[in-house]
């Protein structure tokens, strides 16, 4: 099967001298925090780093690595990082301030963000609402509450949810707790993105001091672009110049971060069709992530749902050695860009990417639906 793309852009703008950018998102000890405190987690255990032999084959290329966030702290979702260490930050700071007053945290969510959320929330014994919009699945809805989070259904999408949250939280003086920013909004983001380093200093670790296995290329998922600027701007810290060819991949659907690229600008895009890809639903870069993704992304791809079930079926059946994985309508993303590359040469060799290229890509979910898991792959 030859995948097809929507949309495809090379960034004149690129570049690696992010010094500014990077170190205004992550001032010193800002991600070490997050990673000393995670690591104190009783249900911390870094997830595994897997090399897709088989799926390297298929698209002509050395390698494939594949960060399989399918198993993080039970909740099935490299968010699991993100919402609960903001929650934890709150409290920190709160009691920092000698404040014991009750605190109710809140969040707009697809789904996983706020699992993390209401989990974080249930850790520390403090009450969660959670709000999610049309297109959220049933089983995301269920799988919310849990975790003792109170949910409730928005008509409209994603942007619309987070309209009604921030109208709920100035009513009833709830904290929001979003992995999302917006002018005024700010810290709390940037808590959020600093629990998905953790992500990115464990693949550092794992990959060692190996030139073999260093990536030449690092495929990254954007819904509102997050985790996609908190992992680049960790990694630039890391390798500075050497920074690999960061390709950045969206649904056709919701397309922001490819409008904002070519008008140079932050683009809000109308969700009218939501993707299988819940995850990526999103109509509005993060005002945290953009500087990041404007100067550290070589092209952006974006493509339909096409890709999506073999994607998943293929992670779930391998056809080499590799062990079988539990990957998410999300966790096909990278490989579904990967693959379109493949299938279109003047992609590839727009980006460099040939028979030499290691790609690492991120398995950003398992079967966080399980029962559209279940339809999928059996």
């Amino acid at each position: 099967m030859q995948f097809s793309y929507s949309n495809y852009y090379k960034n004149p703008k690129q570049n690696n001298a992010m010094h500014e950018v990077a170190d205004v998102l992550f001032p010193e000890g800002h991600t070490e925090r997050a990673y000393e405190s995670i690591l104190k987690w009783p249900a911390y255990t870094p997830t595994n780093l897997i090399s897709l032999d088989d799926f390297a084959g298929i698209t002509g290329v050395a390698n494939v690595l594949y960060k399989d966030e399918s198993t993080r702290l039970g909740l099935g979702s490299f968010k699991a990082l993100g919402g609960a260490y903001a929650v934890q930050r709150v409290l920190e700071d709160r009691e920092a301030a000698g404040d014991d007053s009750p605190l109710t945290v809140c969040t707009a969510t697809d789904g996983n963000h706020g699992r993390s959320v209401s989990w974080g929330a249930q850790q520390k014994g403090i009450s969660c609402h959670i709000y999610i919009h049309a297109g959220v699945s049933e089983g995301r809805a269920e799988s919310l509450a849990e975790y003792g989070a109170t949910v409730h259904r928005v008509e409209g999408n994603y942007d619309d949810s987070i309209a009604v949250c921030i109208k709920e939280a100035e009513a009833n003086g709830w904290q929001i707790v979003s992995d999302t920013s917006w002018e005024g909004y700010q810290e709390i983001p940037t808590q959020v993105m600093a629990g998905y380093t953790v992500l990115a200093a464990e693949v550092i670790e794992q990959l060692g001091g190996n030139n073999t296995t260093q990536p030449t290329h690092i495929i990254l998922q954007a819904g509102c672009g997050g985790m996609a600027g908190a992992l680049i701007a960790y990694f630039w810290k890391h390798w500075r110049n050497e920074l690999p060819t960061v390709i950045v991949m969206e649904s056709a659907m919701s397309d922001c971060v490819y409008e904002s690229m070519q008008r140079d600008q932050i683009v809000l895009v109308d969700i009218v069709d939501e993707t299988l890809m819940a995850g990526l639903s999103c109509g509005e870069v993060s005002a945290l992530a953009w500087p990041i993704l404007r100067y550290a992304t070589s092209h952006v791809l974006t493509v339909g749902d096409e890709g999506v079930e073999p994607m998943m079926r293929l992670l779930a059946n391998p056809e080499s050695e590799r062990p079988a994985i539990e990957g998410g309508e999300c966790s096909a993303s990278g490989l579904i860009a990967l693959k379109t590359m493949a299938d279109h040469p003047e992609l590839a060799e727009s980006a460099g990417i040939g028979a030499d290229s290691v790609v690492l890509v991120i398995g950003t979910e398992g079967a966080t639906d399980p029962e559209v898991y279940r339809l999928i792959v059996g």
